[in-house]
């Protein structure tokens, strides 16, 4: 999965002065266009200089950021605004991005699994009732006699999920969700801009969710990988006593605004939380090119704003002690060689185009300086057929799953990852019946003294980052000093450890290796940086052992 996103409302130090115009495509102005508002970014020390480009545009300003250096405008013409020197981009204000609930290694490809409801399987080694089922745990090290004799987290560091929500009331979420700290920077909608069904109908005042509710579950998830405490209900976490911060930036169909994304960074740097996972990509562009001369002078002005914005939101999160964790995507593609886009601009639907592309157009967060880059592999070990990968984007690999990694005894759903899924979501997919029983493969029921928890198979880059987001909480736990939120720990001292205890993993042999999917994928790179593994495969044991750095 690598998941689409989108945010509800606007952050504490946003000053906002006015609501939200409709969405709309980013193609010419015309004479007829309403208003909208845009989000304009200002180069260092010129907002007084933009305020007053966009005033004589005809705009009004409806808010600010000056800690990410952007204004909210309510504008017609946010070309002429654009054409100043000291604006950077120009961006509506509206969803754009998504999540990676399914990979594909040719076009999306959401995976269903049929077979019954299988029995509890409990590991050899003790812990909880469906260990037995996470592979992924054992590859790591994060057993009973492996990370979790050693380290398991502190409740004390504080792990932010940037995604579609998470499920605070899950039994295998609640005992280490943060209510407190926990927030929704989304608001849902039933319809786009064109009338078609977007996020369904509003089940709460305003539009907006709790913030311990998901109706999508990819980012339940992902906060079961990283954090499920050991407590005798279905699956453990690789850092099972840390703190979950649900940040949701996501919205219901999975798209990501860029404004909510930036939120959700500003608001963990802002909280103290220590590292962040971001299994999603902000769309509408899967690759953002500053200057394609394919696209609209508006197209152009909103990747500006989108590589800028997020290069600014990663860069605050970073610097107030944020590690940051993202997934590299799932489309089986070498990032640094990719030539075409044909799925972008994703929002509204339909509105696709094909377009050349080259190695500066950038997939964002994956390709952003700062930020932990995380290719998948699946139970065999080998790098999933579907996940992108690049000498110079894939920092670590992680277990992801891989329907087609035969060979290791395993078979259907049992080859992608286990974790904690919200029964309302399965409900309403139709993926359990009335009664509560499991109607697909893909479906686990755990039932303990009366009460039944649910768990899903999933695969995905967004599978494999929460692996490493997980260790890097370990290493924060340990060697983390006392700071704002509980613990604080330098994110280049944490990605040091992350890549000195991976465990190193050279390309295989030969370097083309062909999938079973027909795909041939080259491998570059040494055994100590390759594009398929990056500095190795995170290991657990190790980073719960390692000396300080």
């Amino acid at each position: 999965m690598y998941a689409r996103g989108r945010l509800a409302g606007a952050i504490m130090s946003i000053t906002m002065l006015g609501g939200l115009g409709a969405a709309g495509l980013p193609g010419a102005a015309s004479a007829s266009e309403p208003a909208r508002n845009y989000l304009v970014f200002y180069t260092d020390g010129h907002r007084a200089t933009a305020e007053r480009a966009a005033e004589a545009a005809g705009g009004t300003i409806q808010g600010r950021d000056d800690k990410l250096g952007y204004l909210v405008v309510r504008a017609s013409d946010p070309e002429k605004i654009g054409a100043d020197p000291s604006v950077v981009g120009v961006a509506l204000d509206r969803p754009i991005g998504k999540t990676a609930d399914a990979p594909a290694a040719s076009g999306a490809r959401r995976v269903e699994h049929v077979r019954s409801a299988a029995k509890h399987v409990r590991s050899a080694q003790g812990g909880d009732p469906l260990s037995g089922r996470q592979w992924d745990m054992k590859m790591i090290g994060a057993t009973p006699t492996g990370s979790y004799a050693k380290a398991r987290g502190s409740h004390k560091v504080l792990v932010g999920v940037i995604d579609t929500g998470v499920d605070g009331k899950h039994p295998d979420i609640a005992p280490n969700f943060n209510h407190a700290l926990s927030r929704n920077f989304v608001v849902d909608e039933p319809t786009d801009e064109n009338g078609k069904p977007l996020d369904g109908p509003c089940e709460h005042k305003g539009c907006k969710d709790p913030a311990d509710v998901d109706d999508d579950g990819h980012g339940t998830h992902v906060a079961s990988t990283i954090g499920s405490p050991i407590n005798g209900i279905g699956v453990s976490g690789v850092a099972p006593d840390v703190s979950l911060v649900n940040l949701r930036a996501g919205t219901d169909s999975g798209f990501f605004f860029l404004k909510p994304t930036m939120d959700a960074l500003e608001y963990a740097a802002d909280v103290g939380v220590d590292v962040v996972n971001m299994s999603f990509f902000v769309d509408p562009w899967t690759f953002n090119c500053a200057n394609n001369a394919s696209d609209t002078n508006r197209e152009r002005l909103e990747q500006r704003a989108i590589l800028e914005g997020m290069r600014r939101a990663v860069k605050y999160a970073r610097a107030h002690g944020v590690t940051l964790v993202t997934a590299i995507g799932n489309e089986g593609l070498d990032l640094g060689k990719v030539k075409n886009d044909t799925s972008s601009p994703d929002f509204p639907k339909g509105s696709e185009k094909k377009r050349s592309v080259d190695n500066t157009c950038l997939n964002v967060p994956a390709e952003l300086d700062g930020v932990i880059s995380v290719s998948s592999v699946g139970p065999g070990g080998q790098k999933a057929s579907y996940s992108d990968y690049g000498v110079e984007q894939t920092d670590i690999a992680a277990p992801g799953g891989d329907m087609f990694d035969g060979g290791t005894g395993l078979k259907g759903a049992s080859r992608e990852i286990l974790a904690a899924v919200p029964e309302n979501v399965l409900r309403a997919k139709g993926l359990v019946d009335a009664a509560g029983t499991p109607k697909t493969s893909s479906v686990i029921r755990d039932c303990h003294d009366g009460k039944c928890a649910y768990y899903q198979y999933l695969e995905g880059t967004s599978m494999a980052a929460p692996h490493v987001t997980g260790v890097a909480a370990l290493i924060i736990g340990r060697f983390g000093k006392p700071g704002k939120g509980g613990l604080q720990m330098d994110p280049a001292q944490v990605e040091r450890m992350l890549y000195a205890t991976a465990t190193p993993k050279g390309c295989p042999a030969p370097r083309t290796y062909r999938y079973g999917t027909g795909e041939s994928q080259v491998c570059e790179g040494p055994t100590a940086k390759n594009g398929f593994f990056g500095h190795g495969l995170v290991d657990a044991a190790r980073a719960a052992t390692a000396v300080a750095p």
